[in-house]
């Protein structure tokens, strides 16, 4: 390590991290990571593929929910590479611009996942408090706007970041704290004032996932207000039920993005395992456990999948 912590000036090479203090069973390490890539991966494709193809599935719900999956790929797949060359020892340099570009995408599809949460909150409301006018008000036209909205509002606010990047001069140890970039990690490299990337980035931060959070924190106020008034106790659990997985959902990325923030801001003495181990959670944790997640507690789309596992001699039995 102590070869990487010279002052490069010149340099536009970042030397990235594995897992602190176990790089002797770094190929070891890297049989879970595999595995939890893969299951990632598999996950989302096939609820994709699932949700293209099955014609019950071409509803409101379930196209918010290939939302979900798309943004949980664009947020781990950029690392996949860098982390298994870490691990595998095959090279930990990453040049400036893969760096920036990793960056972007981690940053930006994180947000798009936030704001896809919130449209789903939205869904589960009008789906609940208005049932008679859900087709009326989320039609596959107005879906494709909100995706597209999505997308913009969550892509464009992290270039403001990106390009500052590209002016900032690197004359301190070039050493990553992860295997991958992240901008509050890279930021901290800077030999220059940082301050309008700190104050910016926290801005977003707040408003982006405060907004988010609220927003999905009121829909449900709503959601609750409504079932209460539902005079069957069957017909409340039913109704809540619809959202156990959004809320699920919606725990598995706040509260590792939170603990994530809280770390790099707050708790910048703590072992590097602890900074290594909350920034991987962070990455895998959403992707992998959303497929499985929608998979067992939604019954049209765990049918949706055994129908696409099935062999198509069997598949009319099904139906």
């Amino acid at each position: 390590m102590a070869d990487f912590n010279a002052s490069i000036p010149s340099s536009s090479t970042f030397y990235l991290t594995g897992i602190p203090g176990y790089e002797a069973i770094h190929h070891w390490i890297s049989i879970p990571f595999c595995i939890l890539y893969f299951i990632g991966i598999a996950g989302n494709c096939t609820i994709l593929h699932a949700i293209r193809t099955d014609p019950s599935l071409h509803e409101p719900m379930y196209y918010f929910l290939a939302m979900l999956s798309f943004a949980d790929m664009g947020m781990s797949l950029p690392t996949l590479t860098s982390v298994l060359q870490v691990l595998w020892s095959i090279s930990r340099e990453i040049e400036f611009n893969p760096c920036v570009i990793q960056m972007f995408f981690i940053h930006s599809f994180s947000f798009m996942e936030s704001s896809v949460l919130l449209a789903m909150a939205f869904d589960r409301y009008v789906a609940i408090c208005h049932p008679l006018r859900y087709a009326t008000i989320l039609t596959p036209q107005r879906i494709a706007k909100i995706g597209i909205f999505a997308f913009l509002r969550s892509s464009l606010p992290v270039i403001p970041l990106m390009i500052r990047l590209t002016y900032f001069p690197f004359c301190r140890s070039h050493v990553l704290s992860h295997s991958y970039c992240l901008h509050q990690d890279i930021i901290r490299l800077v030999c220059a004032d940082t301050k309008f990337n700190s104050i910016y980035g926290l801005v977003v931060l707040i408003l982006y996932w405060g907004l988010d959070s609220l927003g999905i924190f009121v829909s449900y106020i709503f959601i609750l207000h409504s079932v209460l008034n539902v005079a069957s106790w069957e017909e409340r659990v039913k109704a809540l039920n619809t959202c156990a997985s959004h809320i699920c959902a919606v725990l598995i990325l706040y509260i590792p993005m939170i603990g994530l923030s809280i770390v790099h801001r707050f708790a910048k003495n703590a072992s590097p395992l602890v900074h290594v181990l909350m920034a991987h959670i962070y990455l895998l944790v959403p992707p992998v456990l959303n497929p499985i997640i929608y998979s067992v507690k939604n019954k049209k789309i765990r049918k949706g999948i055994i129908y696409l596992i099935t062999p198509k001699r069997m598949q009319p039995t099904l139906r």
